[in-house]
């Protein structure tokens, strides 16, 4: 069952405003940074977040939506009906691969060429063609999941043998800070690391960068997020809160 209780009651209330508020502190960074705000993906975190609001959302203009836990997309998706696009933003287990590959347009934590694999053949089984970015674990944290910058370069290999799963970019989760210029060196570093594997691998593209949330998706737009993944500045506070230094965003 999806959690519907929470901290703040008037979120459906004034979440058309939030959507708007968020779009322009988007607009505003990448101004700030020469970039052309069209070019930036809003993708608002729905976990725990009931249906009803989350149809709201989609009313109000939200076309992207993510999820953490294959499980509870499962029964959510449905709900909503179509329109928009579902973002996998949590740790996906193998052995859950072949039902994410039905449920998701865009997977954003693949963390081994293992895994690329079994999306890749379950795609194909479901006539279905995803969009997928690498997760980088670059901060090294034991609790998060994520490639070690090391073994990028084996999941990317793999990634230019798939036929059903398109690799756009990467993926990062920097260790948690209320300080959003602490985060900007860890999405500087994602940026060079992109470019580097750019170079080496041409044919897949990796121009994009999905990394940024609540606290401070402005300072990676202006280091050249592509997608943001934001939840509490768009829906409100969750009734029970991640711990500090959580995996997620909340």
């Amino acid at each position: 069952m999806v959690d519907a209780t929470y901290i703040d009651g008037g979120v459906a209330d004034g979440l058309a405003e939030r959507l708007a508020r968020v779009r322009a502190r988007m607009a505003r960074a990448a101004g700030r940074a020469g970039r052309d705000p069209a070019a930036v993906t809003l993708v608002g975190i729905s976990k725990t977040m009931p249906v009803a609001l989350v149809k709201d959302a989609v009313a109000a203009g939200l076309a992207d939506l993510g999820e953490n836990r294959v499980q509870e997309a499962r029964e959510k998706i449905p709900q909503v009906g179509p329109g928009p696009r579902w973002h996998l933003v949590g740790h996906l287990q193998a052995n859950k691969a072949n039902v994410a590959a039905r449920l998701f347009d865009v997977v954003h934590s693949i963390d081994s060429g293992d895994l690329l694999a079994r999306l890749d053949r379950a795609a194909g089984s479901a006539g279905r063609r995803l969009r997928g970015y690498v997760q980088v674990a670059l901060a090294g944290e034991e609790q998060k999941a994520g490639v070690a910058p090391g073994d990028l370069e084996d999941v990317l290999r793999a990634a230019e043998g798939c036929e059903h799963v398109e690799v756009r970019g990467l993926m990062l989760l920097p260790p948690f800070d209320p300080d959003p210029e602490r985060s900007r060196p860890w999405f500087r570093r994602l940026r060079e690391v992109a470019h580097e594997a750019r170079m080496r691998h041409p044919r897949l593209g990796l121009e994009d960068l999905s990394m940024g949330m609540s606290e401070d998706f402005e300072v990676a737009i202006e280091e050249g997020a592509t997608h943001v993944r934001v939840g509490r500045a768009l829906f409100g506070e969750r009734a029970v809160k991640d711990a500090p230094g959580r995996v997620e965003e909340p």
